[in-house]
Formats: C-alpha cells, sequence, structure tokens
C-alpha cells in the first residue's frame, strides 16, 4: 500500500507561482512513475503531469506546458509540481498520484494510488 500527501496549495493571484508537493510512504516509491491530476468543479478530473521512476522522462498536458513542471526527489520520497505564471482556469483540487510502473502514463485508470488533494486557487 501507499499513502500519499499532497501540501503547498493556497490562494495566489493571476501570474504567481505555487510549488505542491506530494510525499510518498509505503512501498519503494522509487520505483514507480508520479502523476498530478485536477479537478475542478463540475469537471472530470483532468490530467496534469508525468514523471517516470528515475527522472529521465516527463510528459506535461499541452494546457500547462511550459507554466508548470513535474519533478521528485527519490531521496525524499518526494514529487513536486512547480506552477508559474497561474491563471484563473487553473483553480481546482491537485491530486498526487501514483502507478505500479516505472513508466510515464497519462491515463487516470492506469493510477493505482491518489492522495487527497490540496486545493489551488488563482484570483484574477
Amino acid at each position: 500500500q501507499v499513502r500519499l500527501v499532497e501540501s503547498g496549495g493556497g490562494l495566489v493571484q493571476t501570474g504567481g507561482s505555487l510549488r505542491l508537493s506530494c510525499v510518498a510512504s509505503g512501498r519503494i516509491f522509487s520505483s514507480y512513475a508520479m502523476g498530478w491530476w485536477r479537478q475542478s468543479p463540475g469537471k472530470e478530473r483532468e490530467f496534469v503531469a508525468t514523471i517516470n521512476w528515475n527522472n529521465s522522462s516527463l510528459y506535461h498536458a499541452t494546457s500547462v506546458k511550459g507554466r508548470f513542471t513535474i519533478s521528485r526527489d527519490n531521496a525524499k520520497n518526494t514529487v513536486y509540481l512547480q506552477m508559474n505564471s497561474l491563471q484563473p482556469e487553473d483553480t481546482a483540487i491537485y491530486y498526487c498520484a501514483a502507478t505500479e510502473t516505472k513508466h510515464i502514463l497519462i491515463l487516470r485508470s492506469q493510477y493505482d494510488y491518489w492522495g487527497q488533494g490540496t486545493q489551488v486557487t488563482v484570483s484574477s
């Protein structure tokens, strides 16, 4: 079993930045690919970014490419999401997810473990 705990959300003005963190406990974090997803009220949960087990492969959704960056520190069992140039449409609950594979994945059904989420609100 893997437990994921997100932090770093909050209220920020348009154009601001936040860094989300997700700490994993349980099984071998360094063997898992990780992802960030988000969900706004009334919308489906959408993919944001994913990173493979050893930092050698990343993939970001088109909507955040160039503004958000996913990274990980296996020594700290932590995955990060650096979010810059935030816009009101980025407002959502952001979820960390883990998959029992080493390679990047972009389908929700492919992820095995989820955190509880952290709220990000961008004011205009």
